[in-house]
């Protein structure tokens, strides 16, 4: 039984893979790799494993979603990651993107604010052995000053512009992919930083979660 539950989800990882993110324009083999690898049911509650590789957030509670499959691959591939990076991820909710990451380059700094999905991301990445993968419990805008500077930043909540604090922390040539907007609707923007300054490019419509912060939106 246990054996065909394993099977079960690993070809529904390839549906998910080859249905919901090549088959719309996710080329990076890497990336697509990666989400046919890591067990994407294993970071939602047991009730929603049978949801998990449909194409669509899940709540992970404390209000927030682990992200729709292709939203993660189109992010992962903006950062164009070769495999010797330094990654900065905010906002690690359930560790899944973490996990992705994880496959894709050297090291993951991932700031979460919450303690307890912090916690419990920390337990499931040390059982599936993302090593590589540090978590930190913080405020998410304002970086991780400590571990910078970095090839590729990711972010998974919307922000009312993007947070200066990261840009400082990007290599020149470094990728920052953030969603920009207001609370209902944002756009997904990648940041390429530049001998001369920064390169902003407009990747399309999305909705996340608010990212709280100081340079983020307030808590209410």
């Amino acid at each position: 039984m246990v054996v065909s539950h394993r099977l079960n989800f690993a070809k529904a990882r390839q549906r998910m893979v080859d249905e919901q993110i090549a088959s719309r324009g996710i080329r990076d083999l890497r990336v697509l790799n990666a989400m046919c690898k890591v067990p994407r049911h294993l970071f939602v509650e047991e009730a929603l494993h049978g949801q998990a590789y449909n194409d669509y957030p899940l709540p992970i509670g404390e209000k927030q979603t682990i992200s729709q499959p292709y939203m993660v691959a189109l992010m992962t591939e903006a950062l164009e990651l070769k495999g010797d990076e330094r990654v900065l991820e905010i906002g690690t909710g359930s560790g899944y993107q973490a996990a992705i990451l994880a496959e894709l380059a050297e090291w993951v700094y991932s700031i979460e604010r919450i303690r307890s999905l912090a916690n419990k991301a920390r337990k499931l990445l040390d059982e599936l052995n993302c090593y590589n993968v540090e978590i930190r419990v913080s405020d998410g805008t304002q970086g991780w000053k400590e571990k910078a500077p970095y090839q590729a930043i990711t972010v998974t909540a919307g922000a009312p512009e993007v947070p200066q604090p990261l840009l400082d922390q990007l290599i020149p040539g470094g990728r920052l992919v953030v969603p920009v907007g207001d609370a209902f609707s944002q756009t997904l923007v990648r940041v390429i930083r530049t001998k001369g300054g920064f390169k902003r490019e407009d990747m399309g419509g999305c909705h996340f979660v608010k990212l709280i912060g100081k340079h983020g939106w307030d808590e209410q």
